[in-house]
């Protein structure tokens, strides 16, 4: 009889098999991607917030792009917000490029621009969770620290829980710190995403089955979408301000409630996208 794990609920024969299988399909079907060829941290850190809401399509577009603008951390630190923010433009979710800037300034200002090789103190950085600073620590350092994103969960829910439904990552974690190569960390987590995203295009998104699993609401029309066309709007125009009726004429499709858009350059203003002035409102 298979020795069963009673810990996490597997078996020794299963947690092999799956090891196995992950391996094998990476060495037969490894991604080339651009962030995987540096260990530099302050590069690794860029490609982990580009990745954390976008496809890897859009950020192999934009990675390079944003490296060759800002090359450093300090160079990054240096910048203008409306120059980050116009070099992201096309990721989607500015906020985390502006928390990538304030990041970059606090690297600089209290770490004498050295990104920093724990977990613990990578989270302490603006916009910088859990899995992005593990993920930093294991590409950038080597260093061994489970981590759960969207590839990851899928290639164990789709080997371990095929029969379950609203699986929780609290019952993931500990089967990928059981069966991660402490060995060669970085290795192993790039196949496992990269098995992930095959579990995906062979039997659809495993992911349906997680407990976190959430359907994003539409773009169009949404609030979401009056933010980004309002930065939009003021990209064009900086460093100049436009007032609100201005920018309201500025935004394309439906005439938006003049309301609605002051409520909306009010939330960007507190959160240090934008600043207020009598002229009107202009990127910070």
């Amino acid at each position: 009889m298979a020795h069963q794990d009673s810990d996490f609920g597997f078996t020794e024969a299963q947690a092999a098999a799956f090891t196995a299988a992950v391996w094998d399909h990476y060495r037969r079907n490894r991604r080339e991607l651009p962030w995987r060829r540096t260990r530099d941290p302050y590069e690794i850190l860029v490609s982990e917030v580009m990745l954390q809401q976008t496809q890897v399509a859009r950020v192999l577009v934009k990675y390079p792009q944003f490296l060759a603008s800002f090359p450093t951390v300090r160079a990054l630190s240096a910048a203008a917000v409306a120059d980050v923010l116009a070099t992201w433009s096309g990721l989607g979710y500015n906020r985390r490029a502006l928390s990538l800037h304030q990041a970059a300034k606090m690297v600089v200002d209290r770490l004498e621009g050295h990104i920093p090789p724990s977990s613990e103190e990578l989270r302490r950085l603006p916009g910088i969770g859990p899995a992005t600073a593990a993920a930093v620590c294991v590409f950038a350092f080597g260093r061994p620290h489970a981590f759960i994103e969207t590839n990851i969960r899928s290639a164990f829910i789709h080997f371990f829980f095929q029969e379950s439904t609203s699986v929780a990552d609290a019952d993931i974690l500990p089967l990928v710190d059981k069966t991660m190569d402490r060995n060669q960390p970085r290795d192993w987590f790039y196949a496992l995403m990269d098995y992930g995203v095959w579990v995906k295009k062979a039997y659809g998104n495993p992911s349906r089955k997680s407990k976190h699993h959430t359907i994003q609401s539409p773009f169009a029309g949404s609030r979401r979408e009056v933010r980004a066309l309002a930065l939009q709007a003021l990209l064009s125009v900086a460093p100049s301000a436009a007032d609100v009726s201005t920018l309201r004429d500025m935004l394309p499709g439906p005439r938006r409630e003049l309301d609605e858009l002051v409520s909306v350059l009010n939330d960007l203003v507190g959160e240090g996208f934008l600043i207020e002035e009598t002229e009107g409102y202009r990127l910070a």
